[in-house]
């Protein structure tokens, strides 16, 4: 299978798993697949029909998915997070990144599940 079937089976199954969990329409317009110039590199998912009560409300369903997800595309999931739509409860994206050493120190200074009004973090494995 190609890396654009791939992204495209990963994007359309994991559409249909949180539209299953969620018991609404969800919609996962784009998915993307990055490596950033810093180091980074992940997965990026455009969203609509996902709200931060859902993410609140079924946490560990949605971080199973993700990880999956990641998975399916030789992506470590070491830190899930969702970009809300500033000023809104609306998710605008789904996010699994391998943080740089930059990042990562950026992100270990915060604290708690909003070190940014934008960012709802699922999970962030911390490094020894």
């Amino acid at each position: 299978m190609t890396l654009i079937e791939t992204v495209s089976k990963g994007r359309s199954q994991l559409e249909n798993k949180l539209r299953n969990l969620l018991a609404k329409p969800v919609f996962l317009i784009e998915m993307d697949v990055f490596s950033l110039p810093c180091g980074c590199n992940g997965t990026t998912i455009n969203t609509r029909g996902i709200q931060l009560d859902d993410l609140e409300v079924f946490e560990e369903r949605m971080i199973s998915e993700l990880e999956n997800a990641s998975l399916g595309l030789e992506i470590e999931p070491s830190f899930l997070f969702a970009r809300l739509i500033p000023g809104t409860a609306e998710i605008a994206s789904l996010n699994s990144r391998l943080l740089c050493e930059r990042c990562y120190a950026d992100f270990a200074k915060g604290s708690g599940k909003r070190p940014r009004p934008d960012i709802y973090i699922l999970k962030f494995n911390r490094r020894a």
